[in-house]
């Protein structure tokens, strides 16, 4: 298709697209957490409390959220919280730990390991044959103990405890751990995984468990993979959004678009791609619709170009500095406001856009807090990073 005979997306359909496949308007919501992971790929879990979250504004029945995502991951183990993208935490569907650590996760795991015996032997700490070591007996000692901590892990392999000076005679000096450095280096090679946590599901606090049995993929072939299932939810998309979210070279991207075939469509912006056969007309989902969306949740970080569905002047208060994103209330496809929750635990909200926003929009958005309010119940929530409209809200 020449580059004047592509078809053109507006940002409309853009948000349309959005809402039913992200299973945010009427009549698209989930039965289960594996339904939600799978629409998105993957959820952010940096955050514990991030992924039932994500998971209950997309349930048909909220209700089920903290139980259904707890079965998912801790006992039917259908979904798996690992290192991916960017060398970031997620919640995927078990059925893609090959994929995502063929894909994204070897060149991550790689520079990590070196960094570790880099760090280890500028500390003074032992070598990599001493590492190869305790590592190994640390990986028998998770098996034999199914979940562990990493302090139960040292229990059964003392050497773990080893200590080093990291970055002497800076002004960032510290002493680390081998256990920290070393399970996080375990969990970037899709060795192990995040477990159970020690406390209620918004704790950060968690266990270690041996990674899922998975093959070894070659790395392109996983990579056009992860990128289809990823246009498929996502798309249309441009190469800086692919770049960003899967945290690839541009040049590995590019390889990915042809292996699928992906088309090529005009955006207001410039040029997106979807996968092949996907650039025809989406029809709406019919009814207005609104959602609560946690920090960090899939759909607000999905793209890094996020003008079409989030206004410019708004990010200030809805991003911390690193470029989190906070709680978000949306309408129809945009973002228009945050929310919080008080620690009196009522959940409030805050318009910052109300461009074509009537009382429809603050019955149904009002509508959606109180289902949320309903699930979390006594469960208090406060996001790993604060942004300053959570902030105000919650005070």
């Amino acid at each position: 298709m020449g580059e004047g005979a592509r078809r053109h997306i507006d940002a409309t359909e853009r948000r349309d697209r959005l809402a039913l496949r992200h299973r945010l308007a009427a009549g698209t919501r989930a039965e289960g957490p594996e339904e939600v992971a799978g629409s998105l790929v993957a959820l952010h879990g940096t955050d514990p409390a991030t992924v039932h979250l994500a998971v209950g504004a997309r349930l048909a029945d909220a209700a089920k959220t903290v139980g259904e995502t707890e079965r998912a991951l801790y006992d039917d183990g259908t979904l798996v919280r690992m290192h991916g993208m960017r060398n970031t935490v997620f919640v995927f569907p078990t059925e893609l730990t090959a994929v995502v650590h063929a894909s994204t996760g070897r060149t991550v795991a790689a520079r990590e390991r070196a960094r570790l015996l880099k760090n280890m032997a500028e500390g003074g700490a032992p070598d990599a044959a001493w590492l190869t070591e305790v590592e190994e007996s640390a990986l028998a000692a998770l098996a034999r103990r199914g979940q562990a901590t990493a302090a139960e892990l040292a229990r059964d392999e003392p050497r773990l405890k080893e200590q080093y000076v990291y970055a002497a005679g800076k002004s960032y000096e510290g002493v680390h751990t081998v256990s920290t450095q070393l399970l996080r280096v375990l969990g970037a090679e899709g060795k192990v995984v995040r477990g159970r946590p020690l406390g209620s599901w918004t704790s950060s606090q968690f266990r270690w468990a041996p990674a899922p049995e998975h093959p070894e993929l070659d790395p392109g072939e996983a990579q056009a993979e992860l990128l289809r299932r990823w246009l498929a939810a996502c798309g249309p998309a441009t190469e800086d959004d692919l770049k960003w979210w899967t945290g690839w070279r541009v040049t590995e991207v590019r390889r990915a678009l042809t292996a699928i075939g992906a088309e090529a469509v005009s955006l207001d912006g410039g040029t997106g791609y979807v996968v092949a056969g996907d650039a025809g007309p989406v029809a709406g989902p019919g009814e207005p619709w609104a959602a609560l969306l946690p920090a960090l949740d899939p759909t607000a970080m999905g793209w890094q170009q996020r003008d079409w569905y989030l206004a410019p002047e708004l990010r200030p208060a809805l991003f911390d500095r690193s470029g989190n994103v906070g709680p978000t209330v949306w309408w129809n496809g945009r973002v228009i406001g945050g929310w919080a929750q008080r620690p009196d635990g009522e959940i409030v909200w805050r318009l910052l856009d109300t461009e074509g926003v009537g009382r429809d929009a603050e019955t149904a958005i009002g509508a959606e807090a109180e289902r949320l309010a309903s699930w979390v119940a006594t469960t208090r929530i406060t996001p790993r990073f604060r942004t300053p409209l959570e902030r105000e809200l919650s005070a």
